[in-house]
């Protein structure tokens, strides 16, 4: 028996890496604003077949700032709009943009500064399902993340509910993703994709899974959100569908998943590696 790893993603920050690893393409820098408008270098990927692959995090991640500057009530997805700018110049034939990550909660308005529309055919990869407004929207489910109080979370969520020019799309799946940022995507044009599925498809995830015996797959904290749009949900799902064996661990589990083989670690970073081995000689077992 062999073992081999692929890297998979769902549209939040790593998601060229990944497509880079199993494509190839090439790299470029653009110099764009971060959340609170300062210089920042960003990098996009223009992969072998002429599709640029441009990242929220890049220009406008959480990790981009410091836990006392997080600011959703100021922080501008301008940024975003300038790495998009930045790769529409090279010419590709089309445009994934990758949503996950982002600091902000402004709906896209920062990016709707810059632009006015894609000039070639956009997809925008979504990490999660949530609709733009209400209990599951960008304010009420994500805003808190970004250093949102509850005073600010409401006020957030009443100005994405403001927008005119988001409002045909506020009940999408996906346009409550990255703060609004679906919602501005499809207001530009872009079609709303669920990034794991997409991210799968193009690393031919689903020939490799039917060649196991065994899959295992898994993320930081397994909760409501794993089975609504992100990678290790998505993987879950083919298996199920190609008949494979296929587990699921979390660092933290705070919810149980109906139907699904899931093995909690034991939360401690120190530990990561030797809990991996672990469950590496659990899973061996069963084999």
């Amino acid at each position: 028996m062999t073992a081999s790893a692929l890297a998979i993603a769902d549209g939040g920050g790593g998601t060229a890496d990944v497509l880079w690893a199993a494509l190839g393409g090439e790299w470029h820098d653009a110099t764009v604003s971060d959340p609170l408008g300062r210089p920042v270098s960003a990098r996009w990927l223009l992969l072998p077949d002429g599709t640029a692959v441009v990242e929220s995090a890049e220009a406008i991640g959480l990790a981009l700032l410091r836990v006392d500057e997080l600011d959703p009530m100021s922080a501008s997805s301008r940024g975003l709009g300038e790495l998009i700018q930045a790769a529409l110049g090279c010419g590709p034939v089309a445009l994934l943009v990758c949503l996950g990550d982002s600091a902000t909660v402004d709906g896209g308005a920062g990016v709707m500064e810059v632009l006015g529309g894609f000039p070639v055919p956009a997809q925008a990869l979504c990490d999660v399902r949530n609709p733009l407004l209400g209990e599951r929207g960008a304010a009420a489910a994500f805003a808190p993340q970004k250093g949102a109080s509850p005073e600010q979370v409401v006020e957030l969520g009443a100005r994405l509910a403001s927008s005119r020019s988001l409002r045909p799309f506020a009940g999408l799946p996906g346009a409550g993703a990255a703060g609004g940022l679906g919602a501005a995507m499809a207001a530009l044009g872009a079609e709303l994709v669920e990034g794991a599925e997409l991210v799968l498809e193009l690393i031919n995830f689903r020939p490799r899974a039917r060649e196991a015996s065994l899959v295992v797959t898994g993320e930081g904290t397994v909760d409501r959100s794993t089975l609504e749009g992100k990678a290790p949900g998505a993987a879950l799902r083919t298996c199920s569908e190609e008949g494979v064996r296929c587990a699921a661990f979390g660092g933290r589990v705070d919810q149980e998943l109906a139907g699904v083989e899931l093995y909690e670690l034991s939360g401690d970073p120190a530990r990561a590696r030797a809990d991996l081995i672990e469950l590496g000689e659990r899973l061996g077992r069963g084999l």
